[in-house]
C-alpha cells in the first residue's frame, strides 16, 4: 500500500515548477513571434547555441516529470479522503485535454494536451509496483532519448515523476540533504559529459529546431547537434532540479527564491497567460518577426515581472489562481473556496 501522505502543500514543487516556468517562455517566445535565424557570427547566433545547450528542452522535461510527481499526490490524497482518485483523476485529465485544446489555437506547441493524453495512458500504472515504475520509466527515456523524439519522452518523464512520488522522494527533504547531494553530484558529472559531446556538435551556421532526416537517413550537423540535445536533456534538466533542492535546504535561499514559489503555484495560470502576454505585446509593439533572438530576452524579463507580482499580489487574496480554481472547480464538480480567510477577516 502506499504511505499516508501529508495534506500539507509541499512548497519545493511550486519552487521547481516555477523556475520551469522561467525556461519555458524563453523557447516558446522565438516560434510565437516567429523570429528570425540569427546572422552568423553575432551575439544572437551565440544565445541561439546557449538556449540549445542549457534551455531547450530541459525545461519542458522538468514540468512533464513534475506532471507525474502531481499525479501521484492528487490520486493519493483523493483516495486518502474516501473519495474516488480514479474517477476525479479522468474528469481532471479531461478538463486539462480542453484547456490544451483551446491553447493549441494561439501556441501550436502548447504541451497541456499531451500531458493529459499521457496522463490516460499512465493512470493504469499508479497501482504498479514502484520498482517496475521507475525501471520502465528509466528504460524507455533511454529508448526515446537514443530515438531523438523530445515529444516522447513526455510519457516516461510522466511515469518516472509517478514512481518518485511512490518513493515520497520529495517528501522529507530536509532529512534527505546527503542523497539529494550524491544524486545532484552524479548528475552534474553526467550532465558535463553530454554538454560536452553536444558541444562538440555545434554547427558553424545558425539553425532551425528540427531535426531532419537525408534521403540516404544521415542528417546534417544541427540535426545530429538536436538530437544529441534530446538525449542530454533528461538529465541536465535532473541535475537542475537537484541543485535547486539543495539550495533550498536554506532559510535564507527559500526566502531569496520565494517569488519563485508563488510563480508555481499558479503555473497553469502562468503558463496560459505566457502565451497571452507574449501574443498580446507582439501585436501592440509590432514585433512578430521583427525581433532577435536577444530582443526576445528582454520581452521575456518584463513578462516575468507582470507575473510574479501578480502571482503574489494575486495569492494574498485568494487560495489558488483563476485557472487553477476553474480547474478545481470542474474536476469536483462543486465551487471550490476561493478567497483567503485572512482577507476576508
Amino acid at each position: 500500500m502506499n504511505q499516508v501522505l501529508t495534506n500539507k502543500r509541499i512548497n519545493a514543487l511550486d519552487y521547481i515548477r516555477g523556475f520551469a516556468l522561467l525556461g519555458i517562455i524563453l523557447v516558446n517566445i522565438l516560434d510565437l513571434l516567429n523570429t528570425p535565424i540569427p546572422e552568423p557570427h553575432t551575439i544572437d547566433a551565440n544565445y541561439q547555441r546557449f538556449l540549445y545547450l542549457f534551455v531547450e528542452g530541459r525545461f519542458y522535461t522538468i514540468f512533464s516529470f513534475l506532471f507525474g510527481v502531481g499525479f501521484y499526490i492528487f490520486l493519493s490524497r483523493a483516495n486518502e479522503k474516501g473519495k474516488n482518485g480514479y474517477v476525479l483523476f479522468i474528469r481532471r485529465l479531461t478538463v486539462l485535454l480542453a484547456f490544451g485544446l483551446i491553447h493549441t489555437l494561439f501556441q501550436p506547441g502548447e504541451a497541456l494536451k499531451y500531458y493529459a493524453i499521457c496522463g490516460f495512458i499512465v493512470l493504469p500504472f499508479y497501482k504498479v509496483n514502484k520498482h517496475i515504475n521507475l525501471m520502465l520509466g528509466l528504460t524507455l527515456i533511454i529508448l526515446f532519448c537514443l530515438m531523438g523524439d523530445k515529444l516522447l519522452l513526455t510519457l516516461p518523464l510522466i511515469l518516472l515523476g509517478l514512481a518518485a512520488g511512490q518513493y515520497q522522494v520529495f517528501e522529507n527533504l530536509s532529512k534527505k540533504t546527503k542523497s539529494i547531494a550524491i544524486f545532484t553530484s552524479i548528475m552534474f558529472l553526467l550532465s558535463g559529459i553530454g554538454l560536452f559531446i553536444q558541444y562538440q556538435l555545434i554547427p558553424e551556421s545558425p539553425f532551425q529546431n528540427m531535426i531532419l532526416m537525408n534521403e540516404d537517413g544521415s542528417m546534417d550537423q544541427a540535426s545530429k547537434f538536436l538530437k544529441m540535445g534530446v538525449a542530454v536533456g533528461p538529465i541536465l534538466s535532473a541535475f537542475y532540479i537537484g541543485l535547486l533542492l539543495l539550495l533550498l535546504q536554506t532559510t535564507l535561499i527559500q526566502n531569496l527564491l520565494a517569488p519563485l514559489k508563488y510563480y508555481g503555484r499558479m503555473a497553469l495560470t502562468n503558463y496560459l497567460g505566457q502565451t497571452a502576454l507574449i501574443l498580446l505585446a507582439g501585436n501592440l509593439f509590432h514585433q512578430t518577426a521583427n525581433l532577435t533572438y536577444i530582443q526576445t530576452i528582454y520581452f521575456c524579463i518584463a513578462i516575468y515581472a507582470i507575473q510574479i507580482i501578480f502571482s503574489m499580489v494575486w495569492l494574498r487574496m485568494f487560495k489558488m489562481g483563476p485557472f487553477e480554481w476553474l480547474w478545481r472547480m470542474i474536476t469536483y464538480w462543486q465551487v471550490p473556496s476561493f478567497i483567503n480567510k485572512k482577507t476576508q477577516d
